[in-house]
Parts: structure tokens; C-alpha cells; sequence
């Protein structure tokens, strides 16, 4: 087997704890850290896989509860896998399923074997199990696979958060029996705890002994304060180790990321720029800019004159203003291009930092722009 053949993680630079790599696989490289557009339906909503590509996206992350409600896994595999199905031929990461069937399901039931659902589709019961779970991700071809765990809501109590914690490490041993050696491919554990330091410490010693070929930080961003996840990482990050690649599910907005590659992360995926331009509003370099407020109805001017991205440059407010007020698809197009790209712009910039030793003064920089806004753009 060569070394493209297999999964591999590098780190070219460090930074304090931020680090700077490579994640290598058959399908290609991720540079990290990482922003995974959330493909949820087998598609980043609203754009073009080739689109997505030329942002300067590696991986795109996918779904296991809606897949395998709709198309459904093995009509996938008939079809050629996902990446044929979708036309992307790059490194594809599926979640578990799991989150989605504590927050979407109806009629949930969990126990030791796994959680048994009906479907928020057509309520049709469904039975997803740590074994059916990489099952599934096995049919769908995805390159990284998450162990299927239990995300609790926070707050909770500590013995809840110890529970859900306790199942999750047993999941992941299932889990990790399931997915047995698969040459080029990976599967990430998930750590919880809740907001419990001495939990999060606990799993990520757990999941670190099962020599995994990455680790994932889960549970967070379900709402808790920005300073409840920041210390979540910091208690987890010195118990992961060092030479694989650490994941924040579902984070987030640009400081979350920021904050986060500061204390060690190197992959992120987050519903927030899609979703976001689908309802009116920018990220940008000037902060968030929401094109559905009136001032905007006659402004000529661009979102961002020096923005890579055309969607950015070469339309005005006003006309972004009038597509989003008339409900056109191509306002929620445009402005989720415009997102997608200011979140890539700003992965490439965090990795160009901490290759040059200046992360603390990128950051600031980024964090300055972002409070004085676009005024005198």
C-alpha cells in the first residue's frame, strides 16, 4: 500500500497549541485547520459542488440520519456511493446520526443496543445502532466516520452528562469492532462529558487508549456560552493526542473557530454560513452585515471590493437587499457563495498565521475588523 493510499496527519507548523497540517487520503488532502461545508442531503444547500471546490473546501460533511431516511444507504451504494451520487470526489465526513436522532426523531427510545425512532420524514420506525450506523456510512463510501454517540442538551447534570459520557465510550468500542481496518479510511471518536471538565477528561483518556485515527469534541455548540465551550477544549485538549487530528463538531460562528484554533483544533463544520445566506445575512470582514434591513435598499455598493468571491464584489447591496425582500432563490445563492467564501478566506488566513508565528496578531486584526464594520467600505 503507498502512502496516498493511506490515511496520514502532518503538522508543517505550531502556533502556542494551534497547529497548521495536512490530513492525507486517497481522495485528496485536507489543509488544516479545516472547514467542512455541511452537505446534510448529500448537497451544500444552495451551491454547486465545483463551486464549493474552487472556495477552497477539501471535505464536505455529510449525514447519516436524513441519508438513511432518504435516499436511503443502500440505494446509495446501488447508485455508486456518495461521491459518484453527488459529483464531489473528494474526502467526504459523515456524522453518526446520532445528534439528529436525539434532536429531530420522534418517539425516540434509547438503550445499551443503540436508539429506535420514528422518522420526522414519514414516521416510519427505524432501529440505528453503533454497528448500523458504520454500517451505513460503510454503504454511503465515506472517507472519516463518527461513532455513533449520545449528545445530551446542556445544561444538564453531571450525572446525566456522566452517563451519556459512559454509553458513548461503550458505543465507540463498538464502533471501532465495526469499522475493523479499512486502508485510506478513518474513524473518529466523539468526546463528552457535558460541561464537566473532569468528564471531558475522562473520555478523551478513553477514547485516546482505543488508538483511533482521530478525535472529535461533541456535544458543544448546542447552545451553552461561548466561554463554556472554550473551557470544554481546554480541559479536553491536553488528554487528546497530539498527532491526530481534532475535530469540533459543529462549530461555528467565526470567533468560535478563531477561539478554538487558538487552543488546538483542526477541523470544523457548522450549518451557520449556509443557513445564514439563506436568510438574508453576510459574514464578512466587516463583521455580519443583514442585507434584509431597509438601509440597504439604494446601496451601490458591493458587500466586500476585495473579496475573493464574485458574489462579494460584483452585486450591489441594494440588488442583494431586493433579491432577499422578493424571496428570490438567487439572493439565498449568492449570499450563501459570499458565506462559504469568507469562511474559507479565513481558514487560509489562520493557517498562513500560525505558518508565520503571528496567530495572536491575525486574530486580532480579524477581530478588529469585525467591530469597526463596514462603515467606510
Amino acid at each position: 500500500m503507498t502512502q496516498a493510499e493511506r490515511f496520514g496527519f502532518s503538522i508543517a507548523a505550531t502556533d502556542g497549541k494551534a497547529r497548521t497540517g495536512e490530513i492525507s487520503m486517497p481522495r485528496g488532502v485536507i489543509r488544516t485547520p479545516a472547514f467542512m461545508p455541511v452537505g446534510t442531503a448529500a448537497t451544500v444547500k444552495a451551491m454547486y459542488p465545483e463551486q464549493v471546490k474552487a472556495l477552497g473546501a477539501d471535505i464536505v460533511l455529510g449525514n447519516v440520519y436524513h441519508l438513511m431516511l432518504r435516499p436511503g444507504a443502500e440505494r446509495v451504494a446501488r447508485l455508486g456511493g456518495l461521491h459518484k451520487l453527488m459529483n464531489w470526489p473528494y474526502p467526504i465526513l459523515t456524522d453518526s446520526g446520532g445528534f439528529q436522532v436525539m434532536s429531530l426523531a420522534q418517539l425516540r427510545k434509547l438503550n445499551e443496543k443503540g436508539v429506535t425512532f420514528r422518522s420526522h420524514v414519514d414516521g416510519s420506525a427505524h432501529e440505528l445502532t453503533p454497528e448500523r450506523s458504520i454500517e451505513i456510512q460503510g454503504l454511503l463510501g465515506s472517507d472519516i466516520q463518527m461513532q455513533l454517540d449520545e449528545c445530551v442538551k446542556l445544561p444538564c447534570s453531571d450525572a446525566e452528562a456522566e452517563r451519556a459520557m459512559e454509553l458513548s465510550l461503550r458505543w465507540a468500542e463498538r464502533c471501532r469492532t465495526a469499522f475493523g481496518d479499512q486502508p485510506g479510511r478513518a474513524m473518529f471518536g466523539i468526546v463528552q462529558g457535558g460541561a464537566v471538565p473532569a468528564l471531558r477528561e475522562r473520555s478523551a483518556q478513553a477514547l485516546a487508549a482505543m488508538e483511533l485515527k482521530g478525535y472529535a469534541i461533541g456535544g458543544l455548540a448546542v447552545g451553552e456560552p461561548q466561554e463554556v465551550m472554550l473551557r470544554m477544549i481546554e480541559a479536553t485538549e491536553p488528554h487528546l493526542p497530539k498527532d491526530k487530528p481534532r475535530y469540533l463538531m459543529g462549530v461555528g460562528t467565526p470567533d468560535d473557530i478563531v477561539e478554538s484554533v487558538r487552543r488546538g483544533v483542526d477541523m470544523f463544520d457548522c450549518v451557520m454560513p449556509t443557513r445564514a445566506g439563506r436568510h438574508g445575512l453576510a459574514f464578512s470582514r466587516f463583521g455580519k452585515i443583514n442585507l434584509r434591513n431597509a438601509r440597504h435598499a439604494e446601496d451601490p455598493r458591493p458587500l466586500d471590493p476585495g473579496s475573493s468571491c464574485p458574489a462579494a464584489r460584483d452585486y450591489s447591496r441594494a440588488y442583494l437587499h431586493h433579491l432577499v425582500k422578493a424571496g428570490e432563490i438567487l439572493g439565498m445563492m449568492l449570499l450563501t457563495w459570499v458565506n462559504l467564501a469568507y469562511y474559507q478566506d479565513l481558514m487560509a488566513g489562520l493557517r498562513a498565521a500560525i505558518a508565520a508565528g503571528r496567530l495572536d496578531d491575525f486574530i486580532a486584526e480579524t477581530k478588529d475588523g469585525w467591530a469597526r464594520g463596514d462603515a467606510a467600505v
